[in-house]
């Protein structure tokens, strides 16, 4: 006999299809690579521009930008229609919420900002290889999943 006030399951999309976790890791490995390149591009554009518009006037007082830009970078295009970063829509890769819906703004921002502050301690990433669902420790703690978009 079941229990209509049974708590649902902490992980509503499981059982995963094998197919939607098949190469995460390496997948996302590639599209850092070529998030990372994006965002650096877009950087340094930015940093060009607002030089040039100022007459070199901000080029040593401006703040470092790349920050700036890979967080709303992260943020807008993960929460965008698309659900993914170029890097990842290239590598056929989405991110969701653990729930299935599509991640917020500040979820995704959020996302971003615990991505590169595990990079102070790179030995972090392995969590993934523990992990069943292939989850990093940033993914867990901003309640999202990356998968292979279907």
């Amino acid at each position: 006999m079941t229990n209509a006030n049974a708590p649902t399951a902490v992980y509503p999309l499981a059982p995963l299809p094998a197919s939607a976790l098949e190469g995460v890791r390496r997948r996302r490995i590639a599209a850092l690579g070529l998030d990372l390149i994006f965002v650096t591009v877009l950087s340094v554009g930015l940093w060009l521009l607002l030089g040039v518009l100022s007459f070199g006037l901000l080029w040593f007082i401006l703040p470092p930008l790349f920050p700036f830009v890979a967080f709303f970078y992260n943020g807008l295009t993960i929460s965008s229609w698309r659900l993914a970063t170029p890097g990842m829509r290239a590598m056929d890769l989405e991110m969701r919420l653990v729930n299935g819906e599509r991640v917020p703004f500040l979820y995704a921002a959020v996302h971003a900002v615990l991505f590169y502050l595990c990079w102070t301690f790179p030995p972090i990433f392995l969590f993934s290889l523990l992990s069943a669902d292939k989850r990093c420790l940033h993914d867990m703690l901003a309640g999202v999943i990356v998968l292979r978009r279907v």
